[in-house]
């Protein structure tokens, strides 16, 4: 445990829920060595470096890098038992699955393979693909795995109360933060610019039934950034992983059949399945995005003035016009109300979004935007915002906040009860640390056997 409490969660959430680190495959940082090696699982020096460099970008001092590696150590035992456990569900498929659709994600960006490999530091495809996947891997059964050792772990008002006396001045300072609520619609496209996009599609199709390749196609007019560069192709699409529309029409179709024009919530697609193998299937397809010409934002743009405008004279409330109205599915059916990245309503502003950020700038409380427009969901939308809330910085106080004191009590409780959890496994598994760290303490504590 750090002595700097701010550092003690800092490492929580790097460690139980790496997913602001290790979400992303970030340029240059997997060809190096291996720090330890946790059962079947390895730390690499570039895990140590990055946690001490996220920490350092957070105020935390870093005197050295024995703490780094004893959580990441601790975490990788988690993992380890996670996979040997059967209550926890075997993801692996899907979790290859995914990292195939991620690494297609990221080359669509380059333009080959050879320089996106190269930016990244990879000697291949393949390499990058299993990095990816163990990331992913290590995620989810890392989250599964603490979820179960914590299920019923909570705290009482009293506990609460001791940990604000006992830490109240190590906690972290609240930054300035906002509570807002949003409206987004998706500026709907007119039946002549539906045609449009519909005959184009079918043009593609009668080419292809002439003979021009499917894959060529799909890598000339796909606006599918994750499939273009691959020819259009999934691999072992799991049943439901996909919208429904295009679901339906490729699981209707026989093998090396094409089907008309589909249209989802993304544009248009014109889709050919290879094949079918139980729940899973092969498919390849050109999508033609539904962006929204001028006329037709302009048009959602009146629509959001008309509906800013009946909250403003109270025929209807944000919350009501958000359910009733808005496009965008984290907040229509949450009140409107926009959540952090933790899950809560209260907002850094430091993490605003920049287009909101702008917008809101210099408004008060219950105000509401102008119309604006933003990309949502990778979709061009139409929005508007609401002031709920602004909380000033302050430093933590148990009256106004109990909730957020609370959450940080709890996180210290179960960080603990994983800690001790951890300790009784370490006997049993195999754990060899570098001789570079042959000063950490943690080293003999980690491959001391009883």
């Amino acid at each position: 445990m750090l002595n700097n409490f701010k550092a003690v969660f800092i490492l929580l959430a790097l460690v139980l829920f790496s997913t602001k680190i290790n979400a992303q495959i970030k340029p240059g940082q997997f060809l190096d060595g291996i720090a330890a090696v946790i059962g079947d699982e390895i730390v690499l020096e570039s895990d140590i470096e990055e946690q001490a460099n996220y920490a350092q970008q957070q105020g935390t001092k870093v005197a050295d890098k024995c703490e780094f590696l004893s959580s990441i150590v601790n975490n990788k035992i988690v993992i380890y038992e996670a996979k040997r456990d059967t209550v926890i569900e075997n993801r692996s498929a899907q979790i290859k699955d995914m990292a195939l659709q991620k690494y297609n994600q990221i080359l669509s960006q380059f333009p080959d393979e050879k320089t996106m490999l190269g930016m990244y530091k990879f000697r291949t495809g393949y390499e990058m693909r299993n990095a990816i996947e163990k990331i992913d891997s290590d995620q989810y059964y890392g989250q599964q795995k603490y979820a179960r050792i914590t299920d019923k772990t909570d705290v009482t008002p009293n506990e609460v109360t001791d940990f604000f006396n006992q830490f109240k001045f190590q906690l972290p300072q609240v930054k300035d933060e906002v509570v807002l609520g949003k409206i987004s619609i998706f500026p709907k496209l007119t039946e002549a610019h539906k045609q449009e996009l519909i005959d184009k599609l079918n043009k593609i199709k009668k080419d292809i039934e002439a003979g021009e390749s499917f894959e060529t196609q799909a890598r000339i007019y796909s606006e599918d950034e994750g499939s273009a560069s691959n020819g259009g192709l999934y691999k072992a699409i799991n049943k439901g992983q996909m919208v429904k529309p295009f679901e339906a029409a490729a699981l209707n179709l026989q093998d090396g059949e094409l089907s008309d024009p589909v249209e989802s919530e993304f544009g248009f697609h014109l889709i050919q399945l290879i094949k079918r193998t139980g729940n899973k299937y092969d498919a390849r397809h050109i999508l033609l995005k539904a962006t929204p010409t001028k006329e037709e934002i302009a048009a959602t743009k009146k629509q959001l003035e008309d509906i800013r405008q009946q909250i403003l004279d109270k025929k209807i409330t944000f919350k009501d016009a958000a359910y009733k109205y808005s496009d965008d599915k984290s907040t229509k059916f949450n009140a409107g109300v926009m959540q952090s990245q933790d899950g809560g309503d209260k907002i850094e502003k430091l993490h605003l979004d920049p287009t909101i950020s702008y917008q809101i700038a210099g408004l008060n409380k219950d105000d509401i935007t102008e119309p604006f427009e933003e990309t949502v969901n990778r979709k061009q939308a139409v929005s508007i915002v609401s002031v709920n809330d602004i909380i000033d910085a302050h430093t933590l106080d148990l009256n106004t906040d109990y909730e957020r004191v609370k959450d940080y009590a709890l996180n210290k409780k179960k960080g603990e009860i994983v800690d001790k959890w951890v300790k009784s496994k370490i006997p049993n598994i195999f754990i060899s640390i570098d001789d570079k760290y042959n000063d950490c303490k943690i080293k003999d504590a980690l491959t001391k056997k009883k």
